[in-house]
């Protein structure tokens, strides 16, 4: 393609596309970058520009672009058939995946029901919740405790439970009530938690161990509370475990996923861990509750995955839970325990076929061992940022395995934050980008996720991008 084509393009998506989670007014207001191949780590616009993708195309590329082993797996499945329902029927890929997973969930997660999206795993965690209690004769047991500041996607019963002031506030009429138990946020931390030693100028708030220990005690002590109150009336505890994503890349001390596991567990209470973001390697273990897994935490009851599973290639999601879980809804057909519940793309055969192909490669290129190496070369790159001179609108870093978070603020001393409307995140991205790397803000946290097999060549590339572009960046001035 040339600039014609890029113009012509350009001039139809303006006319026509409604982007996620997009300003569109601001949107169409500039030339947008409009993305026509892919190779490894990199994207290539319709001029031929190469970017590295340092967002892992919204957090679900694993392997790199045009992996050929990917791409002969759903070849192969094309030549047999490109989809076909479950509803009655069953398709080898589907079965095939649903065996791996279940070898590789952690504990006693064993069956599968397959959907198309995070949102979707969600909301058949929910249901199931529910339906569990119901059929062992406790319908009181429909509510949800959920984490503040959670996101789980913006179906209805995601909206509920991961309500956020800035994507659902007009949309408050259609949630459902929910309760939530404050997250252990170093940088607004609650008030309640109390006066805390200061924070040396060379530490970050998520790296300020008493911050961290207060946090946990007071967040888990809440939530101890809540359910003295609510469980009789409690269905599940929804949380994304080790790291929040869309809350900001807030970090989750070592042990606070154990902490509600085994509140939930005290108060007879299901755990949902949504792993739709965290999981397939991002955090250093293939799920991120492997960090808190002991012999008395052996895994959630209910397990949500997406994004990664196949490898970014199509949409394809899961829910995984135990065996308990299933049997709740087995039965004599009288016994109306049938979970009616699905989606016509469920359990794809090409997307399963493409998600078998990646879980194969996990073993065969060791990708979780290269993720941890990944993640030491994150926090080596990134130390310029503690410079509070060099970079006095750096916060905090925020880092569980490959997943970042760089928190921006208009003074670092006191905290004190940019204007919303300034949108500094976005401006700081924007400039990162004209030198080849695309990431994106939520906010005014900048986001790093980069894709887990990059090579270290390319990965040490983008930070050091990353760095050079804040070791410059001064913001523009706010207008008045």
């Amino acid at each position: 393609m040339n600039a014609n084509d890029t113009k012509r393009l350009a001039a139809l998506d303006h006319a026509h596309v409604w982007h996620p989670f997009t300003p569109m007014k601001q949107w169409r207001e500039q030339t947008p970058l409009i993305i026509e191949r892919a190779e490894n780590e990199y994207l290539i616009d319709t001029e031929g520009k190469r970017y590295i993708d340092g967002v892992s195309s919204l957090w679900c590329n694993v392997h790199g672009h045009r992996v050929p082993e990917i791409d002969d797996a759903v070849r192969q499945q094309l030549d047999k058939v490109a989809h076909t329902t479950l509803l009655g029927l069953a398709s080898p890929p589907s079965i095939e995946l649903a065996a791996m997973l279940a070898d590789r969930a952690p504990g006693k997660l064993t069956k599968t029901f397959y959907s198309d999206a995070g949102a979707t795993a969600l909301e058949v965690a929910f249901k199931v919740a529910v339906g569990y209690w119901y059929h062992r004769q406790k319908p009181e047991k429909h509510r949800f405790i959920g984490l503040a500041g959670a996101y789980h996607g913006d179906t209805t019963g995601a909206m509920s439970i991961g309500y956020s002031e800035l994507f659902h506030r007009p949309f408050l009429s259609m949630v459902f009530p929910t309760t939530w138990f404050p997250n252990p946020d170093p940088c607004r931390p609650p008030q309640a938690v109390g006066n805390l030693p200061p924070r040396p100028d060379n530490v970050w708030p998520s790296e300020h161990q008493p911050l961290a220990d207060a946090l946990t005690d007071y967040c888990l002590g809440q939530l101890d509370r809540m359910l003295r109150e609510q469980a009789h009336e409690t269905a599940a505890i929804v949380i994304e475990p080790v790291m929040q994503g869309a809350a900001g890349m807030v970090c989750q001390p070592p042990g606070f996923v154990k902490g509600v596991a085994d509140l939930a567990r005290k108060y007879e209470v299901l755990l949902i861990a949504d792993e739709v973001a965290t999981g397939f390697g991002r955090t250093g273990k293939m799920f991120a509750v492997e960090h808190d897994l002991d012999e008395n935490f052996y895994g959630p009851d209910i397990l949500c995955l997406a994004k990664g599973i196949s490898a970014g290639y199509l949409p394809l999601a899961a829910t995984m839970v135990t065996d308990e879980i299933d049997e709740a809804f087995t039965g004599e057909l009288a016994d109306r325990r049938t979970l009616y519940h699905g989606h016509t793309y469920t359990g794809n055969p090409l997307a399963c076929a493409a998600a078998v192909a990646s879980l194969k490669r996990f073993d065969d290129t060791n990708l979780i061992e290269h993720i941890n190496q990944s993640a030491e070369i994150i926090a080596d790159r990134l130390a310029p940022l503690r410079d509070p001179e060099a970079c006095p609108h750096v916060l905090d870093i925020r880092q569980r395995g490959i997943m970042v978070g760089i928190e921006l603020c208009e003074d670092r001393n006191s905290a004190r934050p940019f204007d919303f409307a300034a949108r500094r995140g976005y401006e700081f991205c924007a400039a990162v980008r004209e030198k080849g790397v695309i990431i994106r803000p939520l906010g005014d946290v900048v986001i790093l996720m980069p894709i887990p097999a990059m090579s270290h060549a390319s990965l040490e590339h983008m930070l050091d991008t990353v760095v050079e572009t804040f070791l410059a960046w001064r913001p523009a001035p706010a207008s008045i």
